[in-house]
């Protein structure tokens, strides 16, 4: 293997710079999307659909896909997909979208931010880096499961990171599931009101991903009182 050139103390290489600083105008250019690009109607986006047919269900994954990068809140994103699509196509949608905005996310960082986090560390930041590359399936599970908690915000520390890619699917997976299944139940519950048995249809589904819910806001509270 070639050696690696060495930089002086204190100073990052030219291409960690640059990919730092497109790291950060990411972010910024998200953050301007978000505000100042406006959201179609949902019966704009039906038509829309109908008229593209399958090929618009792929581009709206790819929307939904990105749209948190933005950040656009995959909470809104999850009931939008249960008006659009029901129960099992909506989780189908929400999930699959959020496990590629998750990989997004969590790729641009590694590979846009990791080398200036890894050589401006102090020591209280690599034990902390050390702790998540060990553990780290567990904080991307409970940053995912806490409804408070940025989606964009896990997915690019996670990034800056040293967890592993296949812990952090794990627990981005995990984590996202119930809430994705509560908010999208909401949404096939509006987009098929007026249908006999709908709401209590809704129940099933809604009732387990609250149970998760309470179940991972109990376990961060106790987990937080016993260190």
């Amino acid at each position: 293997m070639a050696p690696v050139p060495a930089t002086p103390a204190g100073r990052l290489p030219r291409g960690a710079v640059l990919r730092s600083v497109a790291l950060l105008g990411l972010l910024a250019a998200g953050v301007v999307v978000a505000v100042l690009v406006d959201v179609p109607d949902v019966a704009t986006v039906r038509g829309w659909l109908n008229r593209r047919g399958p090929v618009g269900w792929v581009l709206l994954l790819a929307a939904f896909s990105l749209a948190p990068l933005a950040p656009v809140p995959r909470t809104a994103l999850s009931v939008l997909a249960g008006v659009l699509a029901g129960f099992w196509g909506g989780l189908a949608l929400s999930l699959g979208s959020g496990v590629l905005a998750a990989l997004a996310g969590f790729g641009l960082a590694r590979w846009l931010g990791r080398e200036t986090v890894t050589r401006l560390a102090g020591p209280r930041l690599a034990r902390a880096d050390a702790l998540l590359t060990r553990r780290g399936a567990v904080a991307v599970l409970v940053g995912r499961l806490l409804p408070v908690t940025p989606f964009t915000l896990v997915s690019y520390a996670s990034g800056l990171s040293g967890i592993p890619l296949g812990a952090y699917l794990l627990g981005s997976t995990v984590g996202m599931a119930p809430g994705s299944i509560a908010y999208v139940t909401l949404g096939a519950t509006v987009g098929s009101a007026g249908e006999g048995g709908g709401l209590l249809l809704a129940l099933v589904p809604l009732s387990v991903a609250l149970v998760g819910l309470a179940l991972a806001r109990w376990w961060h509270v106790r987990r937080r009182a016993t260190t």
